[in-house]
This record gives C-alpha cells, structure tokens and sequence, in this order.
C-alpha cells in the first residue's frame, strides 16, 4: 500500500481510481488518501456492492475537509439505517413532481428577468452569471425570504460550499461561509418556529424547520440548517452541469440537431448523456460496518471505501465508446441504477442515491430549452478545454457567450 497520494488524487480527481485500478487489472485499489488507509473501487458491480447497506456506512466515512464544507456536519449523507431513511423521506416528499415542475418555472422566470441585463452586455460568463439565477430560484421555491441587496452574499456562500470545497487556499474560505450560511439558515429555521417567519405549505425552509426525528423531537436548529443547505447548495451547484450543457451544444452540432429534431425521448437522453460524459463528482466515500470479503480483497471494519462516480460512468464494459459524446445511447437504457452513478446509485428511496436529481434534471431541461428556443447568442474564441484538476470541473472559460438577445420566431442561434 503506498503511503499517501493524496496529492496526486488532487491533481486528477476524476481520473484517480479508474487509472490506478487499470494499472492492476483489478476493480479494487488500496492505498492512503488524507492518511487514511482506503480502498478504492469502481465499476457496476463495485457500485452494486457499494450501496448495499448491510455492508458499509456513511457515518463517520467523509473526509473532515468535505464535512467543514461541502456536506456539513449532520446532514442525511451521514446517516445510516432507518435514521437516514426517516430523514431522507422528508426529502422525497419535497421533490414531488408538481414542486419540481414549479421550481423549473421560477427557474425560467429567474432566467428571463437576468435576459434583459445579458442582452446590454458585450460578453457573459455563463457559469458566473448562473450562480445568483438558480439562487433567487431555490430560494424563492424553498420559502427563504431573500431580500435584493442579500441575494449577492448569499450567493457567493452556496457557491463556496462546493465550488470552492476541494480547492486551496480557496477551501478556508469555504470553511468560513460554510459556517456563516448555517447561522443564517439556523435563525430561518428558528424564526419559523418562533412563527417571525410563515413560509409556505410543502416548502423546503416549513418542512425542514418543522421535521421530527424518530424520537418525535425537533432537529437542533444547526442540523436542521445543514439539511436547509442541503436543498439550496446542490441546487445552485446544478450550474456546473447547465455550463456543461451550453458545452455540448456547441461542442457536438448533431446533438444539438437530434435536439431539434428528436422530441422529448432525446431531450431526455441528451442530460443523461451530458451527466454520464461530464465530470461532477469525482467519487464518494462510505465506511466498512463489518470485515467482507469482495472481489478477492479484505475489507476490515472502519474501512474508508471510495467509490469511482465518473470511472463507473466511463467504464468501456457497460458504456461502448465511453469517452465519446453519444446521446443515442440513452434511449435504449435499460436504466441499470448502479451503471449509471452520476449523482449516486441505487435506490433513491433506500440507498444514498441523491433525491436532488429529479431537480437537475428538471433544471437541465428548462435550460437546455432556454439556450435552444428563448435565446440567440454567439461562443466567442475561448479555450473549452475542461479543467479535471479543478473540483468542480469546469471549461476554462467558464463557458462565455456572445451577442445575447431573445430570439425572434423563426430565427436561428448565431
């Protein structure tokens, strides 16, 4: 086992485990990151037993970096058994259908109020001008009041809490809006129980100030900030795939034919394709409740366990041709839940598969028809190349757009 590699994990995170693991011919690789013993796995089947419950934890299984930052201390990533169950339900219920349809309209609505500044500007950053979009959306769908001169603070927090997470010296900063989002998300919690504040019905901000735990009590009002946090942050993160999709629209012109041209069941396996394709998250971290023994190799008890997200996505056994942009091959799914892990695999009710992405989708779609049909813009030279040291991966660029105004019946995008 090598000593530490945590420097090299950091300099191609997305790319890490799969490389190491071919290097061996092996689907298990052993080694220390942030020195601690951790066993690394990718693939299918990895994930089938990654996400098997019987077997490995979460609690205790983050690295102290992401908890201070991207996760928060407490959340329902961290939890296991019927706890996690119980606190993941009251999530389930926000995502019903009809809310998320409502938050892709105040998306939308979000988008078009920002079309008129875009169209008096020579150039826009598409990533930078996003971020304070999709936070006056899930703020406005989740119930937080947001007043207009707090809409820039509060966006440079959320967006810390990942953009900035794994990034240093950038990460203390992080640390520090991590810690100033949830005193400001714990006085909203108890503001509403106080009743100072009334949001609405089946809004994030009501039901997570007002969830029991299994015991009946209250969450304690900083836990009860980290799951608020925990609706808004991945929310706002939804930027990074929405840049991803401008990305491929002009990268790959037949997908963005098949676009016109394919209907829903395209439209569809167009995002499916962009978050197969697309680095996001790089990998997650869980922790052996009991010594097993898979795929030939040990697994003692408080193991850390990594599991390769984007290698099981780019793995040549289950996608043909993984490192080329095919939305085709989406519309003949079988929908393997542990093949296809971009925010997690599994079951979205059971295991720790993320209930958010019913949102990304929901959010993609709106903008992918936004930049499609609302929209005409130009993509100006500029280096597109995508940055897989960064954490989230990003192009270079940002992504810059060009010549924005509304598009006109029958006009074409220049």
């Amino acid at each position: 086992m090598r000593f530490d590699e945590s420097l090299a994990f950091k300099r191609d995170p997305y790319r890490f485990i799969a490389k190491r693991c071919r290097q061996i011919a092996s689907d298990v690789y052993e080694t220390r990151l942030f020195l601690r013993k951790t066993t690394c796995v990718t693939g299918r089947a990895a994930a089938q037993m990654f996400y098997d419950g019987e077997r490995l934890a979460r609690h205790g299984a983050a690295p102290e970096p992401l908890q201070k930052t991207l996760l928060g201390v407490g959340g329902v990533q961290s939890l296991d058994g019927a706890a996690h169950q119980h606190r993941k339900a009251m999530f389930l219920a926000l995502m019903s259908s009809a809310r998320i349809r409502e938050l892709a309209e105040v998306f939308r609505n979000e988008l078009l109020t920002d079309l008129a500044l875009w169209e008096g500007q020579e150039r826009i950053v598409l990533y930078d001008a996003l971020l304070p979009v999709l936070t006056r959306a899930v703020c406005k769908w989740s119930g937080v009041p947001l007043i207009p001169r707090e809409i820039g603070r509060r966006t440079k927090q959320l967006t810390a809490l990942f953009d900035a997470a794994g990034r240093f010296p950038a990460h203390f900063k992080s640390r520090l809006d991590r810690t100033r989002a949830e005193d400001w998300a714990a006085g909203l919690v108890e503001n509403v129980r106080l009743g100072a504040i009334l949001p609405p019905a089946q809004s994030a901000l009501r039901e997570i100030a007002l969830h029991r735990d299994l015991e009946g009590q209250l969450l304690p009002a900083h836990t009860a900030a980290v799951e608020l946090l925990n609706v808004l942050r991945p929310t706002v993160a939804v930027a990074v795939y929405i840049v991803f999709c401008a990305h491929a629209l002009h990268q790959f012109p037949e997908a963005a034919e098949g676009l016109r041209t394919g209907g829903q069941a395209y439209m569809d396996a167009f995002i499916s394709e962009v978050r197969r394709f697309y680095p996001f998250f790089p990998a997650v971290p869980a922790k052996v409740r009991q010594p097993f023994r898979w795929g030939g190799h040990e697994f003692p008890r408080n193991r850390r366990v990594m599991l390769d997200l984007h290698g099981t996505n780019h793995d040549e056994r289950v996608w043909s041709e993984p490192e080329t942009f095919h939305p085709q091959r989406f519309l003949q799914w079988n929908g393997d839940a542990f093949a296809f892990v971009p925010q997690g695999g599994g079951s979205h009710q059971v295991q720790h598969r993320c209930p958010g992405e019913w949102i990304t989708v929901a959010l993609m779609r709106t903008a992918i028809d936004f930049f499609t049909e609302t929209i005409r813009y130009n993509v100006p030279e500029q280096d597109l190349s995508v940055d897989t040291a960064r954490l989230p991966a990003l192009p270079r660029s940002r992504f810059v757009i060009g010549a924005v105004g509304a598009r006109t019946a029958g006009a074409e995008r220049a």
